[in-house]
């Protein structure tokens, strides 16, 4: 059966001397593991379309254990995401936070469609990355179900509060009433709840307009990470790993 959709690519791996199996996220399949055979051959027409990144229309043959790919035709190879540092670390983290967070050929456009704006925001983008990427993971977790609940207290439903922390647990707002209730809060301020909500609301191309203090940044980055990582049931990232290692030694 030959199927014909819009792919990112989110991982490679070599396969033997010339071929490589790809992780390809689908417009219309959702997440698929792809064949790309002879693709690290010097003249093979797949070489373009089998970067990371890059996102291209596919033609597809389904196998019994792979997609293969028979033809592939550039819609954006996001070259310039390859020519930043910053811009290849926190890309590496988008296309790892969708393969470890999404379930082999379970479909969602607006995951899809998130990754390709995020893409090509990204790949414009010279600094306030950490604000950037906030603002992608708080549309990524929406759109896998879990966004954070910040117009009431999750525990009493309470909309009014001048005191709160953030619960990793219950993903939203605990009021100072219900601290002693949900011990395991992150702590949060009114200048920290406005940049969430703000970032979560802004459309991805329009972050760089809204003004958040540095600290604050790295704060609800922390929180974020810390959610996703609870909501997904996994440890940690290593593009996020990587990147920390990096900053360390002075290298970003």
């Amino acid at each position: 059966m030959q199927i014909r959709t819009e792919g990112i690519v989110i991982k490679e791996l070599r396969f033997k001397e010339t071929s490589k199996i790809l992780t390809i996220y689908t417009k219309d399949y959702g997440k698929v593991h792809a064949m790309a055979r002879g693709a690290y051959r010097p003249k093979s027409q797949l070489i373009a379309n089998t970067q990371p990144f890059s996102y291209n229309e596919y033609l597809f043959f389904k196998g019994r254990n792979f997609y293969y790919i028979n033809q592939g035709d550039i819609i954006d190879s996001f070259y310039s995401i390859r020519e930043n540092i910053n811009r290849v670390m926190y890309g590496s983290y988008i296309l790892e936070l969708i393969e470890l967070s999404t379930l082999e050929e379970d479909k969602n456009e607006k995951l899809f469609l998130l990754l390709q704006k995020g893409l090509t925001v990204l790949s414009e983008l010279d600094e306030d990355f950490l604000k950037f990427i906030i603002s992608y993971e708080l549309k990524y977790i929406s759109f896998l179900g879990y966004r954070p609940s910040l117009d009431r207290c999750v525990v009493c439903n309470r909309k009014s509060f001048k005191s709160f922390k953030f619960s990793i647990n219950r993903g939203g707002i605990v009021c100072s009433s219900c601290f002693s209730t949900e011990p395991c809060c992150e702590y949060m301020d009114i200048i920290m709840y406005k940049a969430m909500k703000a970032l979560l609301y802004t459309p991805l191309d329009k972050v760089s307009s809204i003004k958040i203090p540095k600290d604050t940044t790295f704060k609800l980055h922390e929180i974020m990470v810390k959610y996703i990582l609870n909501r997904i049931e996994r440890k940690g990232f290593n593009s996020l790993n990587m990147l920390k290692s990096m900053k360390n030694n002075g290298g970003v």
